[in-house]
């Protein structure tokens, strides 16, 4: 006779099986993790030689700094400023930008290893082995913040490399990667709350967005000093994550005490998500999922219908989010009056972003619109990517077995997060010109201008989801990696390949670089046309790959 006993449930039993579970993550992440921390290390590389190369000296180095830290506008979208050395003004432009890679890096690894987990049924089968009640949160944490240390160390290495000081060098690699560690605790709180790893990504996304806005609010309400080559930021700053990593100040304070901030901030808010895991159950989360009615719409059996119950709620935060940050570019906008004609420095750094217009307002709007277009991708990206959620998680099979066939069911989605498209580039247009009009004393002329800016870039946008498309109807298992990458290649490639100094047949390479810099330069309809073409052909292609191949659930 045996007697069956039940695991530990308490003490070091909470975590038993970790380290399988750390095992377990690292080989679901063999390509997809090393692909991030290789593509956040070559933009690393990219700007390290850029920085080099553009400003060899130490004049040039100065002018840069001190147009940058004139510049509201340039501390909202480059970064703060502190001090003139090459270190320094390279700092100035990769900590935030690597800080938002590593914190989004972060939370989608973070979510993947644990709501995810649950809401595929991996959970349920791992937790019925000897395995403790804490010890998928604590696996993912452990992967994270290691993919954040390895991040830490190839950025040293790079930068060292480069001839930058060393010191300098693991203090830019430590800011980076305390961000990133911040967000792992962040996604560890949003996975427990939510039922669902989509809201969990989302409300992690949006903490995301919050801690971006007071950066920019903070850096730009900040007070120059030095000579016009340094930045003392406003009190917002400091409300962020990403804040913290730009006040480390790497090759200039090194203010190493900095990097307590996002460690205690992990502990606790980690803390709170180990908490939160006693308090439910397996596949549900703290805030229950609400009933639906007792009898369904007429809609909700279509396709159509269908596919608009699962995409409207990443449409309505997508919206919610970009309208925010419109009404706050619009509503400084009026400030870069102040700067025409202050120097040089301002107007080529401003030129660069706009696309080429020597305007100073309407080259502020050509690059807050690439800005925006970019994010816009990303909505376009997660939102069809939904489709393969449906596919792994095995409730796209049933669907099909009725009378619903493959290409009305994927075409229900792909039109629908079309129109998301158009009606968020109407959003960011509207919104900046609301506030911008009202600061100006031209709303009606301001709204129509500057939407109709933004609704330019609807044909670029469509070309990154058209990819998307084609990711998923031909290699579904590679589909979010693939799809994530090329928008990333766009970011790097389109938006910031002339502050890199990247070759132009590099830069052509993404769709964003042949949209017009409206509202300053004319409007010519041969690009928008043959990227639409170009949108149109690969989504079609997706949908005939999709029609014939088998669907998988891993």
């Amino acid at each position: 006779m045996s007697t069956v006993t039940a695991p530990e449930t308490t003490g070091r039993g909470r975590y038993a099986g970790t380290p399988r579970l750390v095992r377990l993550a690292l080989r679901r992440d063999r390509i997809q993790l090393p692909v991030w921390l290789l593509a956040l290390a070559a933009l690393q590389a990219f700007s390290a030689s850029s920085v080099l190369g553009l400003y060899p000296t130490e004049p040039d180095l100065r002018s840069f700094a001190m147009a940058t830290a004139a510049s509201p506008v340039a501390l909202a979208t480059n970064g703060l400023v502190s001090g003139y050395s090459a270190g320094a003004v390279l700092a100035c432009q990769i900590v935030m930008p690597m800080s938002l890679a590593a914190c989004l890096m972060t939370t989608l690894l973070v979510v993947r290893h644990t709501r995810q987990n649950e809401e595929t049924g991996r959970a349920e089968l791992v937790e019925a082995a000897v395995v403790g009640r804490k010890a998928l949160l604590t696996a993912a944490l452990v992967v994270a913040v290691g993919a954040n240390l390895v991040l830490a160390l190839l950025n040293v290495a790079l930068l060292v490399a480069a001839g930058l000081p060393l010191d300098g060098s693991v203090a830019l690699g430590a800011a980076v990667a305390g961000a990133g560690i911040a967000f792992a605790a962040i996604a560890a709180v949003t996975a427990q709350v939510t039922d669902s790893a989509r809201t969990a990504n989302g409300l992690a996304g949006a903490a995301l967005g919050v801690a971006f806005l007071l950066r920019a609010v903070g850096d730009m309400t900040g007070t120059v000093t030095e000579g016009g080559t340094r930045v003392v930021s406003g009190w917002a700053t400091w409300l962020s994550p990403i804040g913290w990593a730009e006040q480390v100040r790497p090759y200039d304070d090194n203010a190493w005490w900095v990097l307590a901030l996002p460690i205690v901030f992990a502990l606790a808010v980690g803390s709170v998500g180990f908490a939160l895991t006693e308090h439910r159950d397996i596949g549900s989360g703290l805030v229950p999922t609400r009933p639906g009615p007792a009898r369904a719409s007429r809609s909700l059996p279509t396709a159509v219908g269908s596919a608009w119950r699962m995409q409207r709620m990443i449409l309505f935060w997508w919206a919610f989010g970009i309208v925010v940050l419109a009404l706050v570019y619009g509503a400084i906008a009026d400030q870069i009056d102040d700067f025409l004609g202050e120097g040089e420095q301002v107007a080529d750094m401003m030129e660069q972003l706009g696309g080429g217009t020597t305007d100073m307002v309407d080259a502020y709007f050509a690059a807050i619109f690439g800005i925006m277009a970019i994010a816009v991708a990303g909505y376009a990206v997660q939102a069809l990517l939904r489709m393969r959620g449906e596919e792994a998680a095995g409730r796209l099979e049933p669907v099909l077995a009725t009378a619903v066939s493959r290409p009305r069911w994927m075409l229900a989605h792909v039109g629908l997060v079309t129109v998301g498209i158009v009606v968020l580039q109407a959003l960011t247009g509207a919104a900046t010109g609301l506030a911008y009009g009202l600061v100006s004393g031209d709303v009606p002329g301001k709204v129509v201008n500057l939407t109709g800016a933004a609704l330019v870039f609807v044909p670029a946008i469509a070309v990154v989801a058209a990819l998307a498309v084609l990711a998923f109807g031909g290699f579904p298992t590679w589909s979010a990696g693939l799809s994530w990458g090329v928008l990333a290649l766009c970011l790097i490639f389109g938006f910031l390949g002339s502050l890199l100094g990247l070759p132009q047949t590099v830069r052509d390479l993404s769709p964003f670089t042949h949209v017009p810099a409206l509202p300053a330069a004319e409007v010519t309809a041969a690009p928008l046309i043959w990227l639409a073409a170009i949108a149109v052909v690969a989504g079609a292609a997706g949908v005939a790959l999709f029609r014939r191949r088998d669907l998988t659930n891993s």
